[in-house]
């Protein structure tokens, strides 16, 4: 309560505020919300980025870990394939912290960009089976470990969340329910955030108390946001998800665009 208190009302409503919308947007599409956190922290509470993607990333878990219970209690996580697409996620992560160094981040940013505009385009044109999960054999396996290592290679690389890979992947690549997907996704992204969280407080590079109020903040409109994402049609929810790619493709672009510059 003392660090509470030290804060002042005003930081602390801000960061309610950030939880809050976060949590909803997480519930509504599959993801860890932190495309939403870091850019709100570094505009609205000062952080820096750094300090905002660790912060981001410690509240996460808690976010994805009610947005998981929110879709199972619905049956609509598949839990086979979520381990093996974090099975490639915990490959793929540190593989792309280590290419970060090797590579140009512009390209790259550029890349994803392009790879956005593709999944937009073809959200308009398939639409999810609301009763289809995802098809498994030996081969399709493999493939969601494929998914899962390119996911953890990008986000190590450019720090985009999970679900704003597998969630389209699962969808376009495997025919799974647009539910199934964002449920599946939620739970993937749990034990790679929980390392990169742990990493991040061993170097100081986490808000606590932000993360925490954050965190807290989520749990009331993450399971609100599901609910929506199953009250609508799917068609809409691919509309509402192309939308919130648009959005993230131009903060990507921009960054981009910028770092070109420099």
């Amino acid at each position: 309560m003392n660090a509470l208190r030290a804060r002042g009302s005003r930081v602390i409503i801000t960061f309610i505020a950030i939880g809050l919308v976060s949590g909803f947007m997480s519930g509504l599409f599959g993801v860890g919300g932190g495309t939403v956190i870091v850019p709100m922290l570094v505009t609205a509470a000062a952080f820096s980025q750094k300090l905002a993607s660790g912060t981001s990333g410690a509240s996460i878990i808690v976010t994805a870990a009610v947005g998981v219970v929110s879709y199972a209690a619905h049956g609509q996580v598949d839990w086979l394939a979520a381990v093996l697409l974090a099975a490639g996620g915990v490959v793929g992560a540190p593989l792309g912290a280590h290419l970060l160094h090797r590579l140009s981040e512009t390209k790259l940013r550029w890349f994803f960009v392009g790879f956005l505009a593709v999944v937009v385009v073809t959200l308009f044109f398939v639409i999810p089976d609301r009763d289809a999960g995802v098809p498994m054999n030996l081969w399709l396996g493999a493939a969601l470990v494929g998914v899962g290592l390119v996911t953890g290679v990008l986000s190590g690389m450019i720090g985009v969340g999970g679900g704003i890979i597998v969630v389209p992947a699962l969808i376009l690549l495997f025919g799974a329910s647009d539910l199934v997907a964002k449920g599946t996704a939620l739970l993937m992204m749990i034990p790679t955030t929980i390392a990169g969280a742990w990493r991040n407080t061993r170097n100081r590079n986490v808000d606590l108390v932000a993360a925490a109020v954050v965190a807290a903040a989520t749990v009331i409109t993450t399971p609100l946001g599901a609910l929506v994402a199953a009250a609508v049609d799917p068609f809409v929810a691919n509309m509402l998800f192309a939308a919130f790619l648009v959005v993230i493709g131009t903060q990507m672009a921009i960054r981009a665009f910028r770092a070109g510059r420099r």
